[in-house]
């Protein structure tokens, strides 16, 4: 950046694979195949076999009997929620969700209902008292503290209520669960009809877009209703052979996940020992919260100026008073880059971090 050569802990790319010699090279392929853009929306003339094939294998990933691809998990979000929901609905919602989820949310025209983070006491009065489609929507994996939903519960309260339920997995695919299958096998659950598993495709898998998965009814419904499928131009041929590839890693290559735990495991009890309190994250991201704005962009600069990338995260990305480092890890980070970042940060930490 700017000439200087810097060690980054701020990238979603968990599993090291976005510059893999084997995912690039089934991007070249697929280029020289398909051509650099696909031309048209899956619709029309824009959905090709490559398109179908990642369908089909994300599906048989994640458990679904089917899976719809997006041209973004924005795009996803929004297109599932307001095909779903309209005037009349309710949508119950965590607070610190993503934004497209809550996006989605207030754009589908439906009473949006947000309760306390996790929750789910306050959560079951508002399903008692929705009216309509009732839609809970969650991260898998809050993108910024780094905490997993307890999808369990949560399961059981959407049963309950017969609502509809969408786990939004992008930080939880390809790193949670023995096999990289995200929240769900993390926590032994099965995709039920009434769930909905939103995956993104260019943070663990480091390639590009998103999927929807569910039951037959549920992606055909998609297919004629969701506007933000309908009306966009799809995802580049060659990028879905690339994220083909990606899968396959994905699945074969379980070392990296493994690395990945004992980076943040190695992480957590050196920062602890610096004195830092760090969130409750079993995951690639660990908040290191600082409070004021002015403090985090602080740190960030005496970091960036070691040699180590970590943004300042602040309001409104995060809630006034916790503003943040978001340290991110990834699969190919060593146990010396550990090391020089948490003596950085050693370095740089404010008199009460």
């Amino acid at each position: 950046m700017d000439g200087e050569r810097l060690l980054s802990f701020c990238s979603n790319d968990y599993l090291g694979l976005a510059n893999d010699a084997r995912i690039l090279a089934a991007f070249k392929q697929g280029a020289e195949r398909y051509g650099v853009g696909s031309g048209a929306s899956h619709l029309v003339s824009g959905h090709s076999s490559a398109h179908h094939a990642l369908e089909e294998e994300l599906a048989a990933f994640v458990g679904a009997p089917r899976a719809l691809l997006f041209s973004t998990g924005y795009m996803a979000n929004l297109g599932v929620v307001s095909a779903l929901l309209g005037r009349g609905d309710t949508a119950c919602e965590d607070k610190l969700n993503h934004a497209s989820l809550i996006d989605a949310a207030r754009l589908s025209g439906a009473a949006v209902k947000r309760y306390r983070h996790l929750d789910m006491a306050r959560l079951a009065e508002l399903l008692v008292a929705a009216t309509g489609e009732k839609l809970v929507l969650t991260d898998g994996v809050f993108s910024m503290d780094g905490d997993v939903v307890p999808l369990p519960a949560l399961l059981e309260l959407t049963r309950t209520h017969d609502a509809w339920l969408l786990v939004d997995d992008a930080h939880a695919l390809g790193v949670l669960g023995e096999g990289g299958r995200g929240t769900f096998e993390h926590f032994g659950c099965r995709l039920e009809p009434a769930v909905i598993l939103l995956g993104t495709l260019g943070k663990a898998f480091g390639t590009f877009g998103a999927f929807i998965a569910g039951d037959d009814d549920l992606i055909e419904f998609l297919i004629q209703s969701a506007r933000s499928y309908v009306y966009t131009t799809a995802l580049p041929p060659a990028v879905a052979e690339a994220t083909r590839a990606s899968l396959r890693i994905v699945q074969d290559e379980g070392w990296r996940r493994a690395a990945l735990r004992e980076r943040i495991a190695q992480f957590r009890h050196g920062a602890h020992q610096l004195g830092f309190k760090l969130l409750d994250s079993p995951t690639p991201i660990q908040p290191l919260i600082l409070g004021d704005a002015g403090v985090a962009v602080q740190v960030s600069e005496a970091l960036r100026r070691r040699g180590i990338l970590v943004p300042a995260i602040r309001p409104p990305t995060v809630p006034a008073g916790s503003a943040r480092l978001r340290i991110s890890f990834c699969a190919l980070h060593s146990a010396q880059h550990v090391e020089q970042l948490l003596a950085a940060l050693d370095a740089a930490k404010p008199a009460r971090a």
